[in-house]
This record gives C-alpha cells, sequence and structure tokens, in this order.
C-alpha cells in the first residue's frame, strides 16, 4: 500500500497541469477510500514541479492586463485566476503532506480535499481560457505565490495563518466585486465559475481557521493575538481593507483577528 506522504509529493512533482489535476484527485479519493497508509516516509520537496509555461516574473515585472473589456484583459484576468487556482492545489498538497504527521488525520482531510476543490478550479478555468481562444500558460504569471509557503515550511501555525487566514481569505474580499464585473459584461459562465470558487473557498479559510485555532490551544496563546503575532512576523504584504466581513465571519474569521493590524 503506498504511503499518503508518497502519493502527495508523487502530485506536488507532477508538472504538467492536467496531469497533476488528475493526480491530485486520485490522491483525495484514494485517501478517503482508506488506499494510503498512514506514514509520512519520505519529505516533500521544496518547490514543487511545474510547467515550462507560463513565465513566472515578480511582481513589479507583470505586465498590465488591458483596459476595461478588451479581450485582452479578459483573457489576462482569466489567466492570472487560473495560475492562482494551479498554485493553490501544490499549497493545499504541501500543508496536508509536510504537516499531517504532526496534526492528525483530520488535517489530511481537510487539505486533500481543498487540493481537490483546487484542481477542480483549475480545471474550470483553464476550459474558460480555451473558449477565449488562449491557454494557461500563454501569459507570463506571479512568481510569488510560493513564497508564503516556502517562508513558513517549518511552523505549521504560520503557514495556516499566512496562506489560509491571509492570501485565501484575501480571495474572499476581491472575489466578488470581479464576479460583478463578469456578470454585468454579460458573461453569465464566468459568473457561475466565480460564484463556485467563492463558495468553496469559505471552506478552506474555514478549514486552516480551525486548526489554527487547534495550534493557538496547543501553545497556550489568545487565537486573536498570536494570528497578529504570526502575520506580522512572517507576511511581508499587507492585511488591506475592503473586507468581506459577511464571508470572513462565515469562514470563522471575524474583524477581532484582523481589524487591529488593518492599514
Amino acid at each position: 500500500m503506498t504511503t499518503v506522504a508518497r502519493a502527495i509529493r508523487s502530485a506536488l512533482l507532477t508538472p504538467e497541469p492536467r496531469a497533476k489535476c488528475f493526480a491530485t484527485r486520485e490522491v483525495a479519493r484514494a485517501w478517503r477510500q482508506g488506499r494510503l497508509a498512514w506514514e509520512f516516509d519520505v519529505p516533500m520537496p521544496d518547490r514543487p514541479a511545474w510547467p515550462d509555461a507560463p513565465e513566472l516574473l515578480p511582481p513589479n515585472r507583470m505586465p498590465k492586463r488591458g483596459r476595461g473589456g478588451s479581450e485582452r484583459a479578459r483573457i489576462a484576468l482569466w489567466h492570472s485566476l487560473a495560475h492562482i487556482e494551479f498554485v493553490a492545489i501544490d499549497l493545499a498538497l504541501d500543508m496536508g503532506g509536510r504537516f499531517g504527521a504532526q496534526m492528525g488525520e483530520d488535517f489530511v482531510s481537510d487539505f486533500l480535499a481543498v487540493a481537490a476543490d483546487e484542481a477542480m478550479h483549475f480545471a474550470l478555468l483553464a476550459r474558460k481560457l480555451q473558449t477565449l481562444g488562449s491557454h494557461y500558460g500563454a501569459l507570463p504569471a506571479h512568481a510569488g505565490l510560493w513564497e508564503a509557503a516556502h517562508a513558513t515550511r517549518h511552523d505549521v501555525a504560520a503557514r495556516l495563518a499566512v496562506v489560509p487566514m491571509v492570501l485565501e481569505a484575501r480571495g474572499l474580499d476581491v472575489t466578488p466585486a470581479t464576479l460583478e464585473r463578469v456578470r454585468a459584461a454579460g458573461d453569465e459562465h464566468g459568473a457561475r465559475i466565480l460564484e463556485r470558487i467563492l463558495d468553496d473557498e469559505i471552506r478552506h479559510v474555514a478549514a486552516g481557521a480551525k486548526h489554527f485555532l487547534h495550534c493557538a490551544e496547543l501553545a497556550r496563546r489568545v487565537p486573536e493575538s498570536y494570528w497578529q503575532d504570526l502575520v506580522r512576523r512572517h507576511f511581508r504584504g499587507h492585511v488591506k481593507p475592503p473586507f468581506n466581513d459577511s464571508a470572513r465571519l462565515a469562514a470563522g474569521l471575524p474583524r477581532t483577528f484582523y481589524e487591529e493590524i488593518a492599514l
């Protein structure tokens, strides 16, 4: 029987996007069906395998998306969303594989389910790009999305604080406005994709918040101040409004966490 760590590592080291999606969904299915042994016998890679394209650029070198509702701007929007979801697959896989032995079976179940969701999101967005005459890899993409994971590779509480509870929570804030712009432009198909992603991301942030509360309990720390300390120490950006307070609250992230450190 293959171990859960080996299965996760294999998916992380699958570079081709479609194959990574299939591998990720198979890992989640095999775990759910009890076909993976509870053993963490191999380390997670420092960096997942990625395809040769898209070209990864630092944020200050990313090209502008273009004006308004132009075809170029539409493709750039969906390409950037696809890249976020592609990296999110690896973020969730690495979470389960790197910290699962420490955190337990419920933790692994939650983050393999998140990884499978992210693979499905990427597949939806990749198909959306194809309907626009483009494909994932056709444009450059942001190189910094993995940095937060690498910087917190030795501390599960810091990883939970930064990745689900800052980066994914930011998606709860910005997706509704994007959804409305897409719908206003007459793209109901795109709006439905974004609605599905938003619903799922609330559950993803909730998984991070749940396990962070457990870390705070083990550390005998007040969750809000513990989170704020970790974000100040490990997150290079800023926690900034506007906030989707209702979606954040539904995900177990009330204003008492982020109000004090918001810009």
